[in-house]
């Protein structure tokens, strides 16, 4: 998997045109041969990798996604070193090497202990009247915290960044916001994973409310607070958050575009909440007071402008203290930062042991110098003619899916020729984004890391905000270069796949085609999906949020998805736990789909073409479907497992292997499977979207 940049490119020349390729793209030694593949073939693919690589203790969970992740660290760790020891470089480059200096420097940042952060703590509690606090409040939007690319937090109730109008996709709009648009984790104004987290009452939820009061109070006694005001205090947050959790949207809601739609001007802004000073908060951030704005959530506004009214100032006081605090926790000192570690790693995801530093300041350089760093990454490891030979992957997945829309059995004309329009109309974009951004108004120095941090995060922030009332813009990513994924934007009406990610064994160049398009090709497959899923399939087009569907065709749909959320909601996860099938089902809907376009792509590109032959005891069909089933070789941890059920919109890597190979007949006939066998869903009861 570290093979130098130039002989993978040079392998993909070689297995796309057609020639002999030298092995099948699967690893025997990696299989379990004593579970059938009929029975479990996700352990039948990756047992015997999995009993092998145990999690590492640094980590959540481990598989496939990972251990790619930690061999592109290793590569960006090249470079960050590099930049470090080079004092001529050019700009970027020289504060990529400070602020991961700045942040290896271990020994000032602890000598420097909590003095970075006593301004805003000082901010803080200078607050006497209600004026006071609604200043506050307006100050921390300008300094958000971003995440990768693009999105982030800021100390405060709720969110204030940019963002597509969906009814008018050409501009750009505030929005008000209580997560960032990915939902990664830490972008919510809570401060813990989610809100179920405050409201359920089953027995571990319970305690990891105590366990969170306990944490909360101990990082409070080591910033400065005394004792028993600590512990009183830590009650006060936890009182604070549930109150506001109630008013919040669940994660299957906030994934109804329709339910997070809510434009508003600043009167009837005013109007929703008015115990806030909207308008100080435009003038804050430098937006006019007539600035259209979509509220993603009404009634937590709502729910904040009643706090307002009816928490004492104190209350509010103690919260944004602790939640300045928890925020800037990971870039203090020593004390702090082990303390953090242990709630967010160990107490919600079972991680014993931290990450060697290095990864963690690669991670900050790539998350707030991402195009800086990006740029450096690609040109060392991704040559530019890359880009051309994934397309053509990528196009063959396309015209797949169009000859299945084309042919759908129960797709009427006009919402058939809607379909195509918006496949047509899809931007791919491959590896890097097309223009790297000017990080000229970022100063960083050598020796004072939290500052550094916080200048990337204004910096963020002023970037975004700097984009409303302006035309969209499809250039900026939401992903980093060296990132293992990909992703879909419906409004945007653009996929992008990474570099981090074009690499085996999601496209092992030096395999047959076979390996590739169950691979990559099921991971291209799954982001065009997205477009079709059930919240992309309700943006047209332009990507307007606008219904492009007869009311027949719709209800035809919503029936067929019904299918995948029963599947999800009654699959025993272990330990009687399901998904909840509404959340994940985006995702297992690009699943589903995924593997189908690329299996029709697959065959369609060897249309003409000599039977491929059986390589290592496999047929290509066999090898495809094992190909598939090794991206989703990750096992996790028992506390992480709980904590994605809880949070992600993203099934169990177990699980998406399994879900979705039930419901493939042409799966079935590749490994002889039978009605009654564990991978084969009930003949009444198979899930098909096209």
């Amino acid at each position: 998997m570290r093979r130098a940049p130039y002989l993978l490119f040079a392998a993909l020349v070689f297995s796309l045109t057609g020639q002999q390729i030298s092995r099948s793209g699967i690893h025997i030694q990696d299989m379990d041969p004593t579970c059938k593949p009929c029975a479990d073939f996700w352990r039948y693919v990756n047992g015997g990798w999995l009993d092998k690589n145990p999690i590492p203790s640094h980590l959540a969970s481990w598989g496939t996604f990972g251990v790619l992740s930690e061999a592109n660290q290793e590569r960006t760790k090249t470079i960050l070193d590099a930049a470090v020891s080079d004092r001529n470089a050019k700009p970027n480059v020289r504060k990529m090497g400070d602020l991961y200096a700045s942040c290896m420097d271990r020994a000032a940042i602890d000598q420097r202990g909590i003095t970075p952060l006593q301004p805003d703590f000082d901010r803080i509690a200078s607050i006497r009247t209600a004026k006071d606090l609604d200043a506050v409040i307006a100050g921390f939007q300008r300094t958000g915290r971003p995440f990768g690319a693009v999105n982030g937090v800021v100390v405060g109730p709720f969110r204030l960044t940019s963002g597509q109008d969906p009814k008018n996709p050409s501009r750009v709009i505030a929005r008000i916001v209580e997560r960032d648009a990915a939902g990664r984790t830490g972008s919510s104004i809570f401060s813990l994973p989610d809100r179920d987290y405050y409201l359920k009452m089953d027995t571990k939820s319970r305690e990891i409310r105590d366990a969170f009061v306990e944490h909360l109070s101990r990082m409070l006694e080591l910033a400065g607070t005394a004792r028993a005001d600590a512990q009183q205090q830590a009650k006060t947050v936890l009182s604070f958050e549930t109150a506001l959790a109630g008013s919040v949207f669940n994660i299957a809601d906030k994934r109804d575009p329709d339910k997070v739609y809510h434009p508003m001007d600043l009167p009837a802004l005013k109007t929703l909440a008015p115990a806030f000073d909207w308008g100080q908060l435009l003038r804050e951030v430098g937006l006019p007071e007539t600035t259209p704005m979509n509220v993603n959530e009404p009634e937590m506004l709502k729910k904040v402008n009643e706090l307002l009214t009816s928490r004492p100032l104190a209350d509010w006081k103690v919260w944004l203290h602790w939640r300045a605090l928890q925020l800037a926790a990971p870039y203090l000192a020593n004390p702090i930062v082990d303390e953090d570690f242990h709630f967010e790693r160990t107490v919600l995801a079972g991680v014993k042991e931290q990450r060697p530093r290095w990864q963690t300041c690669a991670d900050v350089v790539d998350r707030d110098l991402s195009d800086a760093l990006g740029q450096a990454w690609v040109e060392k490891y991704f040559p530019p003619e890359a880009k051309r030979r994934m397309r053509m992957l990528v196009e063959n997945l396309r015209t797949a899916l169009r000859d299945s829309l084309e042919h759908s059995d129960w797709m009427t004309p006009a919402t058939r020729k809607n379909a195509i329009l918006k496949l047509d109309a899809l931007e791919i974009q491959i590896g890097y984004p097309d223009r790297w951004k000017d990080y000229a108004p970022v100063e960083i120095k050598r020796n004072t890391f939290f500052e550094n941090v916080r200048a990337a995060w204004t910096f963020g922030q002023h970037y975004e905000i700097a984009k409303v009332g302006k035309p969209v813009d499809h250039v900026d990513w939401g992903m980093t270069p060296p990132t293992v994924n990909a992703y879909s934007n419906s409004a945007e009406v653009k996929v992008v796949f990474p570099a981090g990610i074009l690499q085996p064994p999601f496209f092992d160049m030096q395999a047959d085609d076979a390996a590739n398009y169950g691979a990559i090709g099921a991971v291209i497959g799954h982001e065009i999906g997205h477009q079709f899923d059930d919240g992309g399939s309700k943006f047209d087009s332009t990507g307007a949020l606008k219904n492009w569907w007869t009311e027949d065709d719709r209800k035809q749909f919503d029936t067929r998805t019904s299918c995948v959320v029963d599947q999800f909601n009654t699959m025993d996860v272990g330990g009687g736990l399901h998904h909840n099938g509404k959340q994940v089902l985006g995702e297992a809907l690009g699943d589903l789909g995924g593997i189908a376009i690329a299996y029709k792509a697959y065959k369609q590109s060897l249309a003409g073409k000599p039977e491929p032959p059986v390589m290592d005891g496999f047929t290509a069909d066999q090898r495809f479907f094992i190909s598939f089933a090794r991206v989703w070789g990750t096992q996790y941890r028992e506390e992480a497992m709980r904590l994605q059920l809880n949070t992600n919109n993203h099934p169990l890597s177990q699980f998406r292997a399994i879900g979705t190979l039930q419901n493939m007949p042409e799966f079935h006939r590749a490994f002889q499977c039978k009605i009654g066998d564990p991978m084969v869903r009930p003949v009444q009861q198979p899930c098909k979207l096209w």
